[in-house]
């Protein structure tokens, strides 16, 4: 049964991010400025046109609020530690596909509660897909509750990962990991949004999911529909999920020991930092 108050976060959460796929839908295809944050790191204007709109919603009706968001401010400059509540927002999670055109990107929020993810809403505007979660309520798409797949083995699933924007420093540990789950996995993908990597984990499309050097407005919300859909949520050393510990593995309950013994295996092998 919902919460009174959660009902109406994730009343306004639904709302920001319908918003955020009407304007990045509306630019979508078209021309926009494109700047570099990294070798490989863009940020649109898009990006921060949904940011600001987001700021200004939250900022009229939960003024008392924090927000963590990706593109004006960052952690910990937009945080101001004095509230219970905070709003963790990624405009466009997938900017690299949205700024290339490629219909795979999507707007995310989660509510933090007393450092706890509470609510979430991830909207991908190409498939009119809204995913959304209370904790304890269950985990929906589209008004249909989801649940995490049956797949029992890694061989008999479908995994997703993703790379990370300094992946040219680093290459070989992190493509070592990536060939060892290609060799006894059916398959592997790699989408370019880890927010809807959680989203189709929660929905059964994928069986699990791992990354490391994520920030929190990636995994927040779609951490909590892994979670609100049966599935089970941890960091890729097995120790409990922290959204701002920058990585994650995500899974049915029964593919998420395999996943992480093959994780622990590769690093124990490499020698490998337990987080990196």
């Amino acid at each position: 049964m919902a919460v009174p108050e959660t009902a109406a976060f994730l009343a306004t959460a639904i709302d920001i991010v319908l918003r955020a796929g009407e304007l990045q839908m509306r630019r979508f295809g078209g021309d926009f400025r494109v700047d570099m944050k990294g070798a490989i790191d863009l940020v649109t204007e898009v990006d921060l046109e949904v940011e600001r709109m987001c700021r200004k919603v939250l900022g009229e009706r939960f003024a008392s609020h924090d927000i963590l968001a990706e593109e004006l401010g960052g952690e910990p400059a937009a945080v101001s530690g004095t509230s219970e509540y905070c709003w963790i927002f990624d405009p466009i999670d997938g900017t690299t596909n949205y700024a290339h055109g490629l219909p795979i990107f999507c707007a995310s929020l989660g509510l933090e509660i007393r450092g706890r993810i509470d609510v979430a809403a991830v909207y991908d505007p190409t498939r009119r897909e809204l995913f959304t979660a209370e904790r304890g309520v269950g985990a929906f798409l589209n008004g249909t509750r989801m649940a995490v797949s049956k797949a029992a083995e890694l061989v008999d699933s479908v995994l997703v990962t993703g790379f990370p924007y300094n992946i040219h420093q680093n290459p070989e540990d992190i493509l070592g990991l990536f060939g060892s789950f290609i060799t006894r996995a059916r398959a592997v993908r790699r989408l370019g949004s880890a927010a809807l990597d959680l989203c189709y984990v929660a929905a059964g499309r994928f069986d699990g999911f791992w990354e490391a050097s994520l920030r929190p407005w990636d995994v927040a919300a779609g951490a909590l529909l892994v979670e609100e859909a049966g599935g089970r949520v941890c960091g890729m050393d097995g120790g409990p999920f922290a959204a701002r510990a920058g990585h994650v593995v995500a899974a049915n309950p029964a593919v998420l020991t395999p996943i992480l013994e093959l994780i622990a295996q590769f690093r124990r092998d490499r020698s490998l930092p337990r987080t990196s």
